[in-house]
């Protein structure tokens, strides 16, 4: 990737932080806009996948991810969930 992708990449993800209980969250939605999948099935595909690296490399999902759930409420910084 050139530098100037990677930069703009990240400058969006540090846009897309927010903080719930002093942790830093991504909404899986902004996520799979800012990764360029159209369809939801797509990114969710993505989201199993490193729920399961997660696991092959003993570390906790439950502890290290949460998953936005946007269907749930209008507000989807108020409808978080754990993996």
């Amino acid at each position: 990737m050139e530098k100037e992708m990677i930069a703009k990449l990240f400058q969006k993800f540090e846009e897309a932080c927010y903080l719930y209980n002093n942790m830093e969250c991504w909404s899986a939605r902004d996520l799979q806009e800012i990764l360029g999948y159209t369809e939801w099935r797509n990114f969710l595909k993505v989201i199993e996948k490193a729920k399961i690296a997660c696991e092959n490399t003993g570390v906790s999902v439950s502890m290290t991810a949460i998953i936005i759930d946007q269907w749930l409420k209008s507000d989807h910084r108020n409808a978080i969930s754990p993996i």
